[in-house]
């Protein structure tokens, strides 16, 4: 099967699965939603912080303070676009009709990735734009220095959370499992590793929050050791490395 069929094929597969559309859907609404909110609340209580707090004020940063939880939707979306497949059993067909491991999974990356990144463009314009419009005053413009980067940023940022997470479904094949082990992860188990102190500098090395340092403007006052695009370069080698993983076990393994 050529390259084309097989990439109309996958996005033949994805569009016609409700719950993927309403994921993608639902990434938008709750980071946009939240971050509206969260720079509310921010502009809100500017007054009221002390000096060191408004020094470290980053309006961009704030923006996006809903793309913590909106991550959660697109990682949902992520393993429903793997898993579907092995749930109902069409992983067979798929498999029988394009025997070629590697083409089958680049192209259903590729679709996918492509699509997250549209939602995750959109969301991230739309979510610095009506961030700094709650922001009023305190709020800052994409020709700013960093400001540019840090919106684009966080679109490429959310498309790397969807390879990820593909990747590691590739390997999981189930979506229970996915769920179970990604969720908690980015959720839970990263900020508390990137939080406490003995566990810091490990957890810095995590995929979020290593890629999140691209959608900061204002520097923090801490010690890491790579600015905003080594910080996404971090997070792309953890998606390499869970795209590999799933190639390797998809290549190995009977479907």
């Amino acid at each position: 099967m050529a390259a084309t069929q097989v990439i109309r094929s996958e996005w033949t597969k994805i569009r016609s699965v409700a719950s993927t559309v309403w994921t993608l859907s639902l990434t938008a609404v709750v980071t946009i939603a939240l971050g509206m909110l969260i720079s509310a609340l921010s502009k809100h209580a500017f007054d009221s912080m002390d000096e060191r707090d408004r020094f470290a004020f980053d309006p961009t940063y704030i923006s996006f303070a809903g793309m913590g939880l909106g991550q959660l939707a697109m990682i949902v979306f992520a393993v429903l676009v793997v898993s579907n497949e092995y749930s109902t059993g069409m992983i067979r067909t798929s498999l029988a009709a394009v025997p070629q491991r590697g083409a089958f999974l680049a192209s259903k990356v590729a679709v996918a990735t492509g699509l997250a990144l549209v939602v995750g463009m959109v969301t991230s314009f739309a979510s610095f734009f009506l961030g700094q419009a709650m922001l009023g005053s305190l709020g800052t413009s994409l020709g700013e220095p960093g400001v540019l980067r840090a919106v684009v940023g966080g679109g490429l940022y959310m498309a790397l959370i969807a390879m990820f997470s593909m990747g590691v479904t590739v390997m999981l094949r189930s979506p229970m499992l996915s769920l179970g082990i990604l969720m908690p992860f980015f959720f839970l188990i990263s900020n508390i590793l990137a939080n406490v102190s003995a566990t810091k500098k490990v957890g810095r090395f995590l995929p979020d929050q290593a890629g999140g340092r691209i959608m900061q403007v204002v520097p923090q006052a801490d010690d890491t050791p790579y600015g905003p695009w080594g910080g996404l370069g971090i997070m792309l080698l953890w998606v390499i490395a869970a795209l590999a993983g799933g190639y390797v076990l998809l290549r190995k393994r009977d479907a």
